[in-house]
């Protein structure tokens, strides 16, 4: 019996002899879909440099998506805010939240999203030396969310008089802010969650090592008055258990780290080789992370994920699906929802016999 919520995360692949037009096309299909499916949220992620991903900008493909669905939240996952002004961050998000109050997420990570080249190409105006510290940036991320809410309090107070050219704050100001997401992968970014009072979001598809997992889970529970984080998985479903077996074969994982930088995951060895290029070379070390990929039939799943659940107290499950075939792939989603929704009417029927 399921009793959690699910939501997509979507990379916006590009299958092979297909356009990113199509890709695209396909994710805004599949986001109506899990709209209809039952599925809770709907994010976009960030990727840059890359002719396997089609979105760069997810703020973007938000405001389509939002503009073709009328339920689901929409929302990034994520921004990788390194790169960017946390005013402009806020503008852009209040934007798309007073165009659908109360249905935009914001998340937002850590991680380059690129390769080197993109790095420094979305860094050129800032200088290497004076880098501003991560958690900096959100902190100055929350300020102007927060001002949000603030300035709508005021200007109920004064009776919509109130001007703000006085004052630095993120317009337009949305009734609704939109809900900010921490997505990480380790216990600092668990911390860090805590501190903002923000939503967590575990990736364990980048780093699903169990014990790992629980320490960080852990640690945002502890530090933010027993709050629940979400987890984000890679799962596949399929019809029958050799078919997701295979499907989920096909999926690697490779951390890298050069000299003292940030460490990246990418999907190959060729990537992860080419990250080291663009880094400069020099020491560098590339490991093989084990795969955690929930695979199976949509009940096995489904059985997985309640397994999970309890492990870890978690009420909502952010899916990544590493399928790239178009067809494979929103089979995946489609029986992944059925398994939901089966649950439900299962649920239901329990409670009302009492």
């Amino acid at each position: 019996m399921t009793a959690y919520a699910l939501s997509l995360l979507d990379k916006s692949p590009i299958a092979r002899g297909e356009t990113p037009t199509e890709a695209l096309r396909r994710t805004v299909e599949l986001a109506r879909h899990a709209e209809s499916w039952g599925y809770r949220r709907y994010w976009l992620a960030e990727h840059h440099n890359t002719s396997q991903l089609a979105c760069p900008s997810p703020e973007i493909l938000i405001a389509y998506i939002l503009a073709r669905t009328n339920r689901i939240r929409v929302g990034s996952g994520g921004v990788m805010l390194q790169h960017y002004s946390p005013y402009k961050v806020a503008e852009n998000f209040n934007l798309l939240a007073s165009l659908a109050p109360g249905r935009v997420d914001l998340g937002i990570g850590k991680a380059p999203g690129g390769l080197p080249l993109s790095t420094r190409a979305l860094q050129s105006a800032r200088d290497p030396a004076h880098k501003p510290d991560f958690a900096a940036l959100a902190f100055e991320l929350d300020r102007y969310l927060a001002d949000a809410l603030a300035a709508n309090r005021e200007h109920d107070a004064a009776d919509g008089d109130e001007q703000f050219g006085s004052v630095l704050r993120a317009t337009p100001l949305p009734p609704s802010p939109a809900r900010p997401f921490l997505l990480g992968a380790s216990v600092e970014s668990a911390a860090l969650a805590a501190r903002l009072g923000w939503d967590f979001v575990y990736a364990a598809h980048i780093n699903g090592a169990p014990d790992e997992i629980e320490r960080a889970l852990e640690r945002y529970r502890a530090a933010s008055n027993g709050r629940k984080a979400l987890l984000a998985l890679s799962v596949i479903a399929a019809e029958s258990a050799d078919e997701a077996a295979r499907l989920a074969s096909d999926t690697r994982r490779f951390r890298v780290q050069v000299g003292d930088q940030q460490p990246v995951t990418v999907g190959s060895i060729a990537q992860a080789e080419e990250f080291v290029r663009q880094a400069g070379g020099g020491a560098h070390r590339i490991d093989e992370r084990e795969n955690h990929i929930v695979h199976g039939t949509s009940d096995a799943v489904h059985d997985a994920l309640s397994e999970l659940q309890d492990r870890y107290g978690v009420d909502e499950f952010i899916i990544d699906n590493p399928v790239t075939e178009a067809a494979q792939r929103v089979a995946s989603v489609r029986l992944l929802a059925r398994g939901l929704q089966h649950g439900k009417t299962r649920e239901a029927a329990e409670a009302a016999r009492g």
